[in-house]
């Protein structure tokens, strides 16, 4: 029902409440019509009267129509023209009460709402059938309840009823509203409501006549009230907010304290003295500023006044509300809304959130750093952009079944665009609690490329060493029976003559029996199984000493290059097997210059200052000498570079080479504590580069001549010689060559026989010869059993295996005759070791 519908229908009545409006000048034009059109329907009848009276009826008949069409065209018109003032009339005090900031509410003679205005509605928006009584649930204390209930009853039995009432709202705040209920004119048992928010929802009592009263400031309220005069001092203060400020309400009104004596600012305030506000003035003033307390401790508080006059003076009413809490929770949502920035934005891991689409929409500096480019940049770019062909798909379908809210079990590991080739793990999850509207994607990536750099190297490594493994095993059975074979050549070779046919066929065995022994020291030395003798060397002169062999190995048609650097350091390493490193890689070398070339070797000191990684190889940091072999031949390619220093791997022809060169060459320099590392592309040859530990401090030794045989000396001898060894054919071998060199041999199979010799022979013995490796008790035990009973006893160990690999369980001195030998370095080690001390 619309508030026109129940105005009065009546004429415009003063005693009307509603309708006591200023009469229009349309309607006082109205009145002065009709008083016009009554004279002169008052002239008509007169003249009427004259014309009957006179005995002129027809005359009479026609004036008295006159007179009834004029008294009825004017009955219409004021008809028309008053309905017209009461809808203009209803329309404007329709639209005063709906835009009214009062409440109005008009209630049916059954209680049902008939109006409710916009302030009504906001004020209690959920309206039951009988309005009344939510107001009746919403007053704050019985007193209001009662009061709305004497307004109630007071109305219905004199007409009219006012008062003021509390209403609390649903945050808890209390509100105090002046309430009146009059009749609706012309409409019996209707009865309009006001209800006129006096303090405006500022938490405290309605005011009173005087603005300085103190029933305006109950000490019991949570808020603070006061009012302060025109030059801003206190004329009233409620007991909480003096005790904010740490006073009495009596002393801070007798002192003429002012409540910008507690105000923190910046600077002065400027505006009237009675404004807490920066350029506040007359009227009604909000706002928030930051008061300090007795104790120190700051207050955000909200401050609403407004202004009244008593008289000729200016006072206000001002309520302030303690919003410190409010304020501190505000600070910390700030705050760890800026710690979860700096969280996000210097997490070591790549983060990002992404739409389900895929596209990035925030991310952090880490993530820019993986991906090779700036977190801006990434913005609104996809994912799968920076993914490499191969593994989009599968990013792509972590990121459909992420946005469905199925979490992956595991992350997707893929290769990423970057400057360098980089592994990532990606994490990519749904962001919980998020409507099906605001869906969105977590991601955390996590570089993996030194784990999968570690995973490389670690299966690089076990292939090398289960290689190295088999080859050295291989090795110690084949050097046993090399040994026979090489042996019993000697020993053949000394029944016949040179001349004789049979020489020659001898010859051929045992030289094929060499190269097979170097086979196997080749395997043993990929394998870093062999014997080193390493010695503190110059590099520049051993390869000056080695430069004659080299040249004679790569022929005419290649140039060689030596380059050495200055002041070079020292480094500890066997001579022998560096010779063979150099040897094998120029030998490499000019196999990839069939055409001729230029073979370089180049020697320069070298620091490294951090850790250096080529490949799955990590190098330390520290002092170096580096060794270079480049040339100029067809190069390598690029997926051939990671299988160069395989065993047996080669792109030679058929019969071209054993595959064994580069592997020695590895094998023996990381014995050695070095690195080797190449780099080629082909067409433009190939460059080795050897890192060796420098040797500070120590002295150079001489450099051992790499041709030249040793002067003839007598290997004869007629000690007494125990031998132990467990493979028939190397200790007959042994046994024979020894007897025909003069000396006495007492062969044992195992060590316990050894032993049981030891204890009951009667012959004395000078000299144990000993395998390594026997069933049951092996030589190193069997000699330290030997060596309890007789200390100063000698002993040569021979064995297939290198002497490192039993040297550190040994607690004396003992000599090792690596297997095979021959005739000759047999009998040369028993001389030396039988004429030392």
């Amino acid at each position: 029902m619309s508030i026109e519908t129940l105005l009065p229908t009546g004429g415009v009545g003063e005693e009307s409440e509603l309708g006591r409006l200023e009469m229009p000048r349309w309607l006082r034009r109205l009145r002065v019509a009709g008083f016009f059109f009554g004279g002169f329907g008052a002239v008509l009848l007169a003249a009427l009267g004259l014309g009957v009276v006179a005995g002129r009826p027809a005359l009479a008949g026609a004036l008295f129509l006159v007179l009834m069409a004029l008294i009825s065209v004017l009955a219409v018109l004021v008809s028309r023209l008053s309905t017209r003032a009461a809808a203009a009339r209803a329309a404007l005090i329709s639209q005063a009460i709906a835009g009214s900031p009062d409440g109005y509410l008009v209630v049916a003679p059954d209680g049902s709402i008939a109006y409710a205005n916009l302030t009504f509605r906001r004020r209690f928006p959920e309206i039951p059938t009988r309005p009344l009584e939510a107001v009746a649930r919403s007053v704050a204390g019985d007193e209001s309840a009662g009061e709305i209930q004497r307004i109630e009853e007071e109305a219905k039995s004199r007409g009219r009823a006012s008062g003021r009432i509390a209403i609390r709202d649903n945050h808890g705040a209390i509100a105090w509203f002046g309430v009146s209920a009059i009749p609706v004119p012309g409409r019996p048992g209707y009865a309009m409501w006001r209800f006129e928010d006096n303090f405006e929802r500022q938490g405290g009592p309605p005011p009173s006549k005087d603005a300085a009263a103190p029933a305006d400031f109950p000490d019991t309220a949570s808020s603070g009230f006061y009012s302060v005069d025109s030059d801003g001092r206190f004329l009233s203060v409620n007991q909480t907010l003096a005790q904010w400020f740490g006073r009495t309400p009596g002393e801070l009104v007798e002192s003429g304290a002012k409540l910008t004596d507690f105000v923190v600012a910046d600077g002065p305030l400027r505006g009237p003295a009675y404004a807490p506000f920066r350029g506040g003035g007359a009227g009604t003033q909000r706002g928030e500023l930051v008061l300090r307390r007795a104790d120190g401790r700051l207050i955000y508080a909200s401050v609403s006044q407004s202004m009244v006059r008593a008289g000729d003076q200016l006072r206000t009413r001002s309520i302030v509300r303690d919003l410190t809490s409010q304020h501190e929770w505000a600070e910390a949502l700030t705050r760890s809304r800026l710690r979860f920035q700096r969280l996000f934005a210097d997490a070591p891991v790549g983060m990002a959130l992404l739409a389900t689409s895929g596209r990035i929409e925030e991310a952090n500096r880490a993530l820019g750093v993986l991906l090779g480019t700036t977190a801006a940049e990434l913005i609104g770019r996809e994912l799968v952009d920076f993914v490499l062909g191969d593994d989009r798909e599968q990013v792509q379908t972590h990121i459909a079944e992420a946005a469905a809210g199925r979490a992956a079990a595991r992350p997707v590991d893929v290769r990423v665009l970057a400057p360098r080739e980089t592994w990532a793990s990606l994490f990519i999850g749904r962001l919980e609690g998020q409507a099906e509207d605001e869906a969105g994607l977590v991601l955390h990536a996590i570089d993996t490329t030194e784990q999968k750099n570690l995973e490389i190297q670690f299966a690089q490594s076990q292939k090398m060493q289960a290689v190295g493994q088999l080859a050295g095993g291989v090795a110690h059975d084949f050097n046993n029976l090399l040994t026979a074979m090489i042996g019993f050549c000697d020993l053949l070779q000394g029944r016949f003559q040179a001349s004789d046919p049979s020489f020659a066929d001898i010859m051929q065995i045992k030289q094929n029996a060499n190269r097979a022994a170097n086979l196997v020291r080749q395997l043993l030395a990929f394998s870093r199984q062999q014997t080193l003798r390493p010695t503190v060397l110059n590099l520049t002169e051993v390869l000056t000493e080695l430069s004659d062999l080299l040249r004679r190995l790569i022929g005419e048609k290649i140039e060689l290059r030596a380059v050495h650097g200055r002041d070079l350091g020292l480094v500890e390493v066997d001579q022998g097997q560096l010779e063979q490193v150099v040897i094998n890689l120029v030998v490499n070398a000019r196999d990839a210059m069939p055409n001729g070339g230029v073979l370089t070797i180049r020697t320069a000191n070298a620091t490294i200052a951090s850790p250096l990684r080529r490949g799955v190889e990590v190098m330390p940091a520290g002092p170096y000498v580096l060794m270079e072999v480049s040339d100029s031949g067809i190069g390598i390619p690029r997926e051939n570079l990671s299988r160069i220093f395989e065993p047996f791997f080669s792109t030679k022809e058929v019969g071209s080479g054993t595959g064994l060169g580069l592997s020695t060459v590895y094998g023996i320099v990381k014995q050695t504590g070095g690195f080797v590392f190449v780099d080629s592309e082909p067409g433009r040859g190939a460059q080795f580069s050897i890192y060796l530990p420098r040797a500070p401090g120590k002295v150079a030794a001489p450099v051992r001549p790499v041709e030249g045989g040793e002067d003839a000396i007598d290997l004869t001898g007629n000690a007494s010689i125990l031998l132990v060894e467990d493979e028939d054919p190397v200790r007959l071998f042994s046994a024979r060559a020894l007897r025909n060199k003069g000396y006495r041999v007492i062969e044992a199979k195992t060590g316990e026989a050894a032993l049981e010799i030891i204890e009951h022979g009667t012959q004395i013995i000078d000299l144990v010869i000993s395998d390594v490796v026997m069933p049951r008790m092996d030589g190193p035990e069997m000699a330290a059993k030997i060596r309890e009973r007789y200390p100063d006893m000698r002993v040569i160990f021979i064995s297939g295996y290198a002497e490192e690999a039993f040297r550190d369980r040994l607690t004396y001195d003992a000599h090792f005759l690596p297997k095979p030998y021959n005739l000759q370095q047999l009998a040369t080690k028993v001389k030396q070791v039988l004429e030392t001390a």
